[in-house]
């Protein structure tokens, strides 16, 4: 546990930012070489770390940006909500595209208990760091006691039981900082710099920022959509 926990504080040089470079078959951003792009502009920009998803994102990303790298592989089985490496299949996969933490759902859904301390010991005995997807307060010190070397709040929202909001969820953050010894890793809806200083105020040592900066599609309907309702107000009041 020691050797791993020196790990921890020597994988990343300092708190900042890590950015999410993924995109899923249906969107333009899709391939390797484009997340690769999206991760050597991280790295330009400051980025202390990528996270990213699926094997050739990995592999491609490991050996083209120095920075510490997280992976996970994204999987829908039918039946099950369970969507980031939900098996021992995607860890192989992850350890084998030489991700330096694998990241994967430690909710409570689907009674899994087991099977993921299976898979946490198999990548701690293959030299791989293990990131624990959250969703609740209880899960987050659940996930510290199994032995996981981070904590992130990336599934917040994303559970029928947590809260559904469109601003980070800062309380969570906030009672896990407050508690856990790990380093809380803050994600989900991070759209302002503001934002990421307000995650880390309220006691995460890192913040993931994925839609804010690699999904255009995304920010671009921000702003259209934002203009948009403008425009009808504007068009309401002239009437």
């Amino acid at each position: 546990m020691k050797k791993r926990m020196t790990g921890v504080t020597t994988l990343f040089n300092k708190s900042g930012i890590i950015v999410s470079c993924q995109a899923l078959p249906d969107e333009p951003l899709y391939g390797d070489q484009m997340m690769v792009r999206m991760a050597q502009a991280a790295q330009q920009g400051g980025a202390i770390g990528i996270r990213t998803n699926g094997f050739e994102d990995i592999k491609a990303i490991k050996r083209a940006v120095p920075l510490p790298v997280i992976g996970l592989i994204k999987r829908a089985i039918p039946r099950s909500d369970i969507f980031i490496t939900p098996t021992m299949e995607e860890v192989e996969a992850i350890l084998d595209a030489g991700a330096d933490i694998v990241a994967l759902d430690v909710t409570d859904r689907e009674n899994r208990h087991e099977q993921v301390l299976v898979m946490l010991e198999r990548i701690h005995r293959r030299g791989a760091l293990a990131m624990a997807d959250i969703s609740t307060y209880a899960e987050g010190i659940a996930a510290e006691r199994m032995g996981f070397d981070f904590v992130s709040t990336t599934l917040s929202g994303y559970t029928s039981y947590s809260p559904q909001q469109e601003e980070p969820d800062l309380d969570l953050v906030r009672m896990l900082g407050a508690k856990l010894k790990l380093p809380l890793v803050a994600e989900g809806r991070i759209w302002r710099p503001q934002d990421a200083v307000n995650a880390m105020e309220a006691g995460a040592k890192y913040v993931v920022v994925g839609s804010a900066i690699t999904r255009p599609q995304l920010i671009t309907t921000k702003y259209t959509s934002y203009v948009s309702d403008w425009l009808d107000k504007k068009k309401d009041n002239a009437v």
